[in-house]
């Protein structure tokens, strides 16, 4: 006698499931993103470093430095307000690692844990927020670049697309800064990631002077920064004077193009090592 048996169907997850998980993900992440935006909103100061920071730059750097230093081919406030982007944005990514780690300090994330949500919510959340306020420090420093006479001389999609590309660094740095968050075990100790790698990032570029005059040595770490090849993506996009494309170096000779490799592996990066930070400080 023979008994035969019959495989199981294959299960498979319904469309509507599914939608419905990526919908609860979705909210999940507008709360996150919600509830910082709100935060920011009851303590203004927080907003300093995005909002007052690229006035005080701005004008410091054109009035103070403008007669000092040359620029071949153009005039300093040309030159430098793509320098000054770069600058206040990447600078500004210290407040991500200091949010978080006073968030796990203070035993919010903790009470997280405990809601029914999407874990990686609050990271990304937290990375949408800190792109509006990057949002809102691009739209100050372009206003105040015009201001002090600032002019581009490009079309208005390669403007657009200029700043996109500062914007759009920034925001893997980000990640960066959350794995800094998740690991400090303060949020003084989480400061001291903008003092001891943002600082000298943003300024060993040609963020704010040419590198041609600087030392060989210190010259060849500047044009491989990956702050030069987005500060000379900017000046190349909006049409304003670019030493660095006499370099030889590729970076300053693809500025585009480098610039976008830069943020993406830097994201393809840090996004994956934040969200396993993040399990494991977590669970411990």
């Amino acid at each position: 006698m023979t008994v035969t048996t019959e495989a199981p169907p294959f299960v498979t997850t319904p469309l509507s499931e599914r939608s419905s998980a990526t919908s609860r993900r979705i909210r999940d992440v507008w709360a996150m993103t919600r509830r910082n935006l709100v935060h920011i909103s009851r303590e203004p100061m927080q907003l300093s470093d995005v909002t007052l920071q690229p006035v005080l730059f701005t004008v410091l750097f054109v009035y103070i430095f403008g007669g000092g230093i040359p620029i071949p081919n153009g005039s300093y406030k040309d030159f430098v307000l793509a320098g000054l982007l770069a600058l206040n944005l990447v600078t500004s990514t210290m407040g991500t690692a200091v949010g978080l780690g006073t968030d796990i300090h203070e035993g919010m994330i903790d009470r997280f844990r405990a809601l029914p949500m999407w874990r990686a919510s609050v990271l990304v959340g937290r990375s949408f927020a800190d792109l509006t306020t990057s949002c809102i420090c691009a739209l100050i420093v372009g206003v105040t670049g015009l201001v002090v006479g600032w002019r581009p001389d490009a079309g208005v999609a390669s403007i657009v697309g200029g700043f996109a590309l500062v914007l759009f660094f920034a925001y893997s740095l980000t990640w960066i800064a959350m794995c800094v968050g998740l690991k400090s075990k303060s949020p003084e100790s989480a400061a001291s990631f903008g003092f001891i790698v943002l600082f000298p990032l943003a300024f060993v570029s040609n963020a704010m002077v040419p590198t041609q005059h600087m030392p060989i040595w210190l010259r060849d770490v500047a044009d491989w920064n990956p702050v030069s090849a987005v500060t000379a993506a900017a000046r190349h996009l909006w049409g304003n004077p670019n030493p660095s494309a006499a370099i030889n170096a590729w970076p300053m000779q693809h500025p585009v193009l480098a610039a976008a490799a830069w943020s993406t592996f830097i994201l393809a990066v840090a996004a994956p090592l934040a969200a396993w930070t993040f399990r494991r400080r977590t669970t411990e």
